[in-house]
């Protein structure tokens, strides 16, 4: 990862904007470069991915413009070589090299050519004016708001921007701003088209398009490593990294040292698949302990993303602390894709894909923001095979009727892909999801809720919810995290839309915890 400032004209208070910036100095440890351009600032704190060397320092220059860019531009090597046969020079082998002189062939046109996770800013030397875009999903984070001046500016954590601007937002994902206004250039979750492909043609698609999706993030010019839970999607992920690999790919899982589900499953994955496998263990004090950071971290007051963050952040910071690795591969996205386990309750296959829509449209609150933050603040990468744009917009055209789980089986079309083929063991292909908050073990919840249960007594916590009008707490859990939330990010709580919870105008989904647990059809997922 690296970290991006963009101040689109005179600075109003450069000692905020300076402390602001130094937040986010662990996402990019190796290099910090603030330059001039205009009446603004562009400043960039570097992770070396790819062109390791100094010429991959940011900002870019081409005659008088300059951009910042935090992301990984997939087959950015063919682009650049088309760009050499129209003159352009280049430096560095950093994929980001590109987009200046993209910019100057396509203009605003170059954002939905680009196979990438991105978020950037550029200053144009010609016009004078900013630019700023980021990837269709929101892979990587982008945020905005405008000074006492009515400045814009933009960073990539909305802890940058904390004492800088006013209110604070995502900056929203497929929009590039330009002249003052959002416009969007791409909406994967978007289908024109009904894709009536028949199951065994979608099935392979589904297969073959993920393992372009993984084989394309194995690229990179520092060390890569993988998480592996042992549920199903980091388990394909793993398999087919492990196929792709001319020796042992590294995989990392963690649980709660008394009762994790899914460590002896990562296990048998890891096994199978020939990998070099490290466990991790956390306690209940390391849970608690931690708490206060991960939320600060996460910049998110979401009982889903808080509770799923903590295993996912102590992970990374032992892989920080005792590898050389710089990248992680995460089997995030898939859930959106093909279902959770509340979706079983969707009423019909149009109530199916209009979730799907909202799910993807929001992703970047939500586990995307979570494998973000819980792996940058670790100086680490993450990448997302299923988040792949081509991968994102095939199964979303899918006829949703297809992706419905009419099998007695969950994501049934994703495990039939890999089915027979080797890849993981068939107790692990059809094994029953459990969420990764559960998986690292049930007690981790029960430790939280037990720990806000007795931070308020009965009877003062639901007065002390009611000063938050918007996404207002509805249990001591939430309001526990909310308070914390508010000691970092006060006033911000619009950042995020609301508590991410299942569709609770489904029967069956009425529910007052985010987890599959309290759900009638959870079954077997938690054995």
């Amino acid at each position: 990862m690296c970290s991006i400032f963009g101040y689109c004209g005179e600075v109003a208070d450069k000692q905020a904007f300076e402390s602001g910036f130094a937040r986010t100095k662990s996402r990019g440890p190796d290099d910090t470069r603030i330059i001039e351009t205009g009446k603004g600032l562009l400043g960039f704190h570097r992770l070396s991915i790819m062109g390791l060397t100094e010429s991959g320092m940011q900002p870019f220059e081409l005659d008088g413009s300059y951009v910042v860019c935090n992301g990984e531009l997939y087959g950015f090597e063919h682009e650049r070589e088309l760009l050499k046969k129209k003159g352009y020079v280049f430096r560095s082998d950093s994929d980001c090299e590109i987009i200046l002189p993209m910019w100057r062939e396509f203009g605003t046109g170059m954002f939905s050519m680009l196979d990438a996770e991105f978020a950037c800013v550029l200053y144009d030397g010609r016009t004078g004016e900013y630019v700023a875009a980021r990837d269709p999903i929101g892979i990587r984070p982008l945020y905005y708001g405008y000074d006492e001046n009515g400045t814009v500016v933009f960073a990539s954590e909305a802890k940058n921007l904390v004492g800088v601007c006013g209110k604070i937002m995502p900056f929203p994902p497929g929009h590039y701003y330009k002249n003052g206004a959002f416009v969007r250039y791409a909406d994967p979750a978007s289908v024109q088209t009904v894709c009536r492909d028949p199951q065994d043609t979608a099935c392979r698609n589904i297969r073959e398009k993920l393992i372009a999706g993984v084989e394309k993030r194995l690229v990179s010019d520092a060390k890569v490593g993988f998480l592996l839970s042992g549920g199903l999607d980091s388990s394909l992920v793993c398999a087919i990294a492990a196929r792709k690999s001319s020796e042992p790919i590294k995989t990392f899982a963690i649980g709660m040292s008394e009762d994790a589900i899914d460590l002896k499953y990562a296990r048998q994955v890891a096994d199978f698949i020939g990998a070099d496998h490290t466990e991790v263990y956390m306690t209940p004090d390391d849970v608690l302990s931690n708490l206060e950071r991960v939320i600060e971290l996460l910049g998110t007051y979401d009982i889903t993303t808080i509770r799923a963050s903590m295993g996912m952040y102590l992970v990374c910071r032992a892989i920080h602390e005792t590898t050389d690795i710089r990248v992680l591969l995460t089997g995030e996205i898939s859930d959106e894709l093909f279902g959770y386990k509340y979706t079983d309750f969707a009423p019909d296959a149009e109530a199916f894909q209009l979730e799907a829509e909202k799910r993807i449209r929001e992703l970047h609150m939500y586990d995307v923001l979570r494998a973000d933050r819980c792996i940058s603040v670790n100086s680490l990468e993450a990448r997302v095979p299923f988040g792949d744009l081509e991968f994102v917009r095939y199964v979303m055209s899918l006829d949703p009727e297809m992706k419905m789980n009419r099998y007695g089986k969950g994501k049934y079309l994703l495990r039939h892909a890999f089915e027979g083929l080797g890849y993981l063991p068939d107790e692990i292909l059809w094994r029953e999801k459990a969420a990764f908050s559960d998986a690292v073990g049930h007690s981790m919840v029960d430790d939280l809720k037990e720990y806000a249960e007795r931070h308020y007594a009965d009877g003062e916590w639901e007065e002390r919810a009611k000063r938050f009008p918007h996404a207002t707490p509805f249990t001591k859990e939430s309001l526990l995290y909310r308070e914390i939330f508010e000691r970092y990010y006060p006033g911000q709580s619009e950042m995020v839309t609301d508590f991410w919870m299942p569709n609770k105008s489904w029967k069956g989904c009425n529910v007052n915890d985010p987890s599959a647990r309290v759900l009638s059809n959870y079954g077997d997922s938690g054995k």
